[in-house]
């Protein structure tokens, strides 16, 4: 999916971390082969060659990421949208380039997206879509996805405490051999506003967006990664989302979700969610301001106790 994986495990022996390794690698692979939209051949690639309006039979797990996406697309009002593959493309270009894309380019490209040109009916396992030319990109949602899938194995497998990351996007099980948890680093913007920088998590997942690392400079300006669907631009705002959720198929969407939604309305969508944290760190010619979720202001509350 475009990314690195690293996993940490704690074993009996060496024996079982490398058959765990093993294991987990394996059915990462198998994602890959399913989700990424970096591989022609891969099973997201090859739907989007299926004539329009035909129902192909998919996968259970292309089915699972898919229909997640749709929900959270219907509940952001296409803020997260999975059929912007013809205009993150161009951004991905443009990156690549260092020149921002053409605006008839984005123009055009626009015009084969839009998330209720997809239809995905989980209880036949088929996913139709309507128009000629689409192309999906789950990578706003499949890495988390693959995290907690290559986590399960490895809890099968009787693996108590490991730690999947696919690029920033996290899943953990129960805590290092004499820690309280796993230390996952939340901000780097200091100590004075009161959340912890880092907190110690167990079984959960953890995704965080943000342009630090995957931007354009360009225009005397810096574009984020994410694309607003609603006006086939990257992002400009300086805004870093991270999301605390039981699985990477829900974290990592939100995260995504959230930084296109802003402030306001992205912290209203983390409160929607019964399970999901969030902490947003926003950065303006005034200065920065973190906003946390009643939830997140929760684990970071805990955190101060047992400190």
């Amino acid at each position: 999916m475009g990314t690195l994986v690293k996993i940490t495990l704690h074993a009996q022996d060496e024996d079982e971390a490398r058959a765990a390794f093993a294991a987990a690698f394996s059915r990462i692979r198998e994602l890959d082969d399913i989700l990424s939209d970096y591989k022609p051949a891969s099973e997201l690639s090859r739907l989007t060659s299926t004539a329009a309006g035909v129902d192909a039979r998919s996968s259970r797990d292309l089915i699972r990421v898919l229909a997640a996406s749709q929900d959270l697309a219907v509940a952001t009002g296409g803020a997260f949208d999975i059929t912007q593959g013809p205009v993150i493309r161009l951004w991905r270009e443009a990156r690549a380039s260092g020149r921002l894309p053409d605006d008839d380019a984005l123009r055009k490209a626009s015009a084969r997206t839009g998330y209720n040109k997809l239809h995905v009916d989980q209880s036949v396992g088929t996913v139709r879509l309507d128009e000629a030319g689409m192309q999906l990109d789950v990578g706003a949602i499949g890495k988390g996805y693959a995290a907690s899938e290559a986590l399960a194995v490895l809890t099968s497998r009787g693996i108590g405490s490991a730690l999947v990351a696919v690029s920033g996007d996290l899943a953990f099980s129960a805590a290092p051999p004499g820690t309280r948890g796993w230390r996952i680093d939340i901000h780097s913007t200091g100590p004075a506003f009161g959340i912890p920088s880092v907190l110690e998590l167990t079984n959960a997942a953890v995704s965080t967006s943000g342009a630090s690392e995957q931007h354009l400079d360009a225009a005397s300006r810096r574009y984020s990664h994410i694309v607003d669907p609603a006006t086939r631009a990257a992002l400009t705002d300086d805004i870093t989302v991270t999301v605390v959720a039981p699985h990477g198929l829900d974290a990592d969407g939100l995260d995504t979700a959230a930084s296109v939604l802003g402030v306001e309305k992205g912290l209203a969508l983390i409160e929607s969610r019964p399970d999901a944290a969030a902490l947003i760190v926003h950065r303006t010619p005034d200065g920065t301001k973190l906003v946390a979720s009643s939830r997140f202001k929760a684990l970071a509350a805990a955190q101060r106790r047992l400190n």
